[in-house]
C-alpha cells in the first residue's frame, strides 16, 4: 500500500511481471516498497540492484547482522518504521539471539547507542552512521580515521558507508510515497548472497 498507484503481482506484465517474478517471496508476496516502483519498473530493477549488493553479497566482510542493525538504526534516525519493522526482524532472524536483538532494538528506539550490545567498534560505526545520516555535510576525515582506529579496515569502511547511503534513500522512497507493511512479510530479505542475480525473498 502506497499513496500512489500501484500495480499489483496478478495485473503485472511485460518487465514489470519479470521484475515481481524476481522479487517475490512466499505466496507471490510482493514487498510494499518494491511495489511502489511499478508504475516504473527500471526504478525497482535499480533500487533492488542496490539493495542486493550492498547489503546481501557474499563480497562483505562485515557480519551481515550488523548491517541490518546500521539499516535499523538510520531508519529510527528517519523515523521510518517501515523500514525499521523489516530490517528489525531480519536482523533478529539473522542473530538468532531473541534477547540480545531485543536489547538492540529497545536501545535504537532510545536512541542511545551506549546501550546497544555489541562492540565499540560496531558502536563507532553507529556514530559514524548517525552524523553522515543527520549531519552529512559535517563529514570529515578524522571520521574515517575514528573507524579505523577500531579495527575496520577500509573496505568494510565502505561497506558501512554504503549501508548507511542506502538505508537513507530507501527509507525517503517509503516515507515519501506513504508505503505502508499491510500486506507484507516482515523480515524477507534476498538472501543468497552467493548469487548476486538472486532477489528472491525468503
Amino acid at each position: 500500500m502506497s499513496w500512489i498507484e500501484t500495480i499489483p503481482f496478478e495485473k503485472a506484465t511485460g518487465k514489470l511481471k519479470m521484475l515481481y517474478e524476481r522479487v517475490t517471496g512466499p505466496n507471490q508476496n510482493v514487498d510494499n516498497i518494491m511495489m511502489a516502483h511499478s508504475l516504473r519498473p527500471h526504478t525497482m530493477e535499480g533500487h533492488m540492484a542496490i539493495y542486493k549488493y550492498v547489503l546481501h553479497h557474499s563480497g562483505n566482510t562485515v557480519p551481515k547482522w550488523f548491517l541490518e542493525v546500521l539499516g535499523v538504526w538510520v531508519s529510527q534516525l528517519n523515523t521510518c518504521a517501515y523500514c525499521v519493522d523489516h530490517h528489525f526482524a531480519g536482523m533478529k532472524r539473522l542473530l538468532d539471539d531473541d534477547a540480545r536483538a531485543d536489547a538492540i532494538g529497545e536501545a535504537i528506539v532510545n536512541l542511545d547507542i551506549d546501550a546497544v550490545p555489541v562492540d565499540a567498534a560496531q558502536r563507532q560505526a553507529m556514530r559514524y552512521a548517525q552524523k553522515l545520516t543527520q549531519t552529512p555535510g559535517q563529514m570529515v576525515e578524522a571520521d574515517i580515521q575514528a573507524l579505523r582506529d577500531c579495527g575496520f579496515d577500509d573496505g568494510q569502511i565502505l561497506e558501512i558507508n554504503q549501508v548507511t547511503a542506502y538505508f537513507s534513500y530507501a527509507n525517503r522512497t517509503v516515507l515519501g510515497l506513504g508505503c505502508s507493511t499491510q500486506g507484507d512479510v516482515l523480515g524477507l530479505s534476498p538472501n543468497n548472497s552467493e548469487n548476486p542475480e538472486d532477489w528472491g525473498h525468503s
